[in-house]
């Protein structure tokens, strides 16, 4: 079937041939907006939706390419293997973004008891004992304990608050990679906080 321009051996069409000129171009169906920043190409993606449909529906690779007019099997298979992809990153996409805002509703949480924490340490407090107030040298004797609780109620709102930026870092793809070695290879790992425990 012509889809009334020609592709190279790998089903891509001219435009998606010139992936080194001037930057513009990036991959097989990619190219910068005006931001500088690479997007899909609108009518790539549609007919590799197209393929994906198609293979869902148990066509054989051959006859998606016959049919969408790649040039031959292979293109059709970069076709369906990029419409899974986009499939994969889309929900990812969404529970990353449900994840920050957690994040964030956990910070105005800390930043609440935060500032019951200073309100606590500003007030004056009196030791009492059996409903009255115990006095010393004819002074109220003073109590000492909701003081000490708030300044520990601060060190833990500050512990969290390092954790939920760790955890926004590894959400944003901020953390450097982590080489860790073992056996028969090399591991990377994102060093994180898991969102459990800030519950």
């Amino acid at each position: 079937m012509d889809f009334g321009q020609s592709h190279d051996d790998h089903g891509n069409s001219p435009a998606e041939q010139d992936g080194g000129q001037a930057g513009e171009r990036h991959g097989d169906d990619q190219a910068r907006n005006g931001a500088g920043r690479y997007e899909r190409d609108p009518g790539t993606v549609e007919r590799d939706a197209k393929a994906l449909a198609l293979r869902v529906q148990a066509r054989s690779y051959t006859e998606i390419a016959a049919e969408l007019g790649y040039a031959d099997r292979s293109g059709a298979h970069k076709a369906v293997s990029r419409a899974l992809q986009e499939t994969l990153e889309e929900p990812a996409a969404a529970v990353r973004t449900l994840e920050l805002e957690r994040l964030d509703a956990t910070l105005e949480r800390l930043n609440g008891l935060e500032e019951a924490a200073h309100a606590v340490l500003a007030a004056k407090h009196v030791t009492v004992s059996n409903g009255k107030v115990v006095q010393l040298d004819g002074e109220p004797l003073p109590d000492d304990g909701p003081m000490l609780q708030a300044l520990d109620r601060l060190l833990r709102v500050e512990e969290m608050r390092l954790r939920v930026a760790e955890r926004r870092a590894k959400l944003l793809g901020l953390d450097a990679e982590k080489k860790v070695a073992l056996s028969g290879g090399v591991k990377y790992e994102v060093v994180g906080v898991d969102v459990a425990d800030l519950a």
